[in-house]
């Protein structure tokens, strides 16, 4: 199982409902809403790099409301 944090910014007011779009796609574990740079963070996972890219590209860039997204994969030390 690979993993990830999505960073999601959002068109203003929107992040409620990218928030709710974003949390009944497959894979995706745990979705806030939060302050700062960014409006929304997604944890994502999936079991290899290449099912997480289709379901970042396919899926969650397409939710309406969102402006940029940055994905940061989580790493086992």
């Amino acid at each position: 199982m690979v993993q990830a944090y999505i960073l999601i910014q959002t068109e203003v007011g929107k992040a409620r409902e990218v928030a709710t779009a974003i949390s009944g796609i497959a894979g995706v574990v745990r979705v806030d809403a939060v302050t700062g740079p960014y409006d929304v963070i997604v944890l994502t996972e999936a079991h290899n790099v290449d099912e997480l890219g289709k379901m970042i590209v396919s899926k969650v860039q397409l939710v309406p409301g969102i402006t940029r997204t940055l994905t940061c994969s989580v790493v086992h030390l």
